[in-house]
């Protein structure tokens, strides 16, 4: 059994992540920290170092978490930009710089990104944007990680418990059910690959 860090954890995706991690110890963080057992920011690094010290000796960090701002790319502002930039990419950067100060040898990182990347929808140019850029940080930070820690990224569609609030968004989207999303994040936790992105797609 590991201990496993999950931030976002009281997010659609987050809660999809832990029904792949059930049979390992699982602490729950997110920025509100509301029904979760910590609250971090993951645009502050501060945050980070104060959770990562306080849970003490963990196996695996597993990222659900990061803000996307939804506009035209004629009508994104800077501020919306900025917002998604720091929360979803940065933010995610973070727990790796930060989180490699605290992880176990031979522990893993798992990012969360999205299939807008892929399949691009009206209004997601950020949200695309960001993905494609966790994704490929991922690919290239694997060779730099140290003690055989490993990390990869989910890129999952939308999932079923989410369609109602994303559906009207995304028409000839087929959604997944969260549990698939969830073996994923099982595999990149529980196997041995690292600088992969999983997509998971209907």
């Amino acid at each position: 059994m590991k201990t496993v860090i999950v931030i976002g954890a009281n997010g659609k995706i987050g809660q999809a992540a832990m029904k792949g991690l059930g049979k390992h110890r699982v602490i729950t963080a997110s920025r509100s920290g509301n029904g979760c057992d910590h609250q971090v920011d993951i645009t502050d690094k501060a945050s980070l170092h104060a959770l990562f010290a306080k849970v003490g000796k963990f196996d695996a960090v597993v990222s659900a978490a990061g803000h996307c701002e939804y506009a035209s790319f004629e009508s994104m502002t800077d501020d919306q930009w900025q917002a998604t930039i720091q929360s979803k990419l940065v933010g995610q950067m973070n727990i790796v710089k930060v989180g490699l100060d605290y992880i176990e040898d031979g522990g893993s990182f798992t990012l969360i990104s999205g299939i807008l990347d892929i399949k691009p929808m009206p209004q997601g140019i950020a949200d695309a944007t960001t993905s494609g850029a966790i994704d490929t940080f991922v690919k290239c930070v694997a060779f730099e990680l140290p003690r055989g820690i490993r990390i990869n990224a989910v890129n999952p569609t939308v999932i079923e418990e989410a369609w109602e609030v994303y559906g009207e968004m995304m028409p000839g989207y087929q959604p997944v059910p969260g549990a698939l999303v969830g073996k994923a994040f099982e595999r990149c936790v529980d196997s041995f690959i690292t600088g992969q992105v999983i997509v998971v797609d209907a």
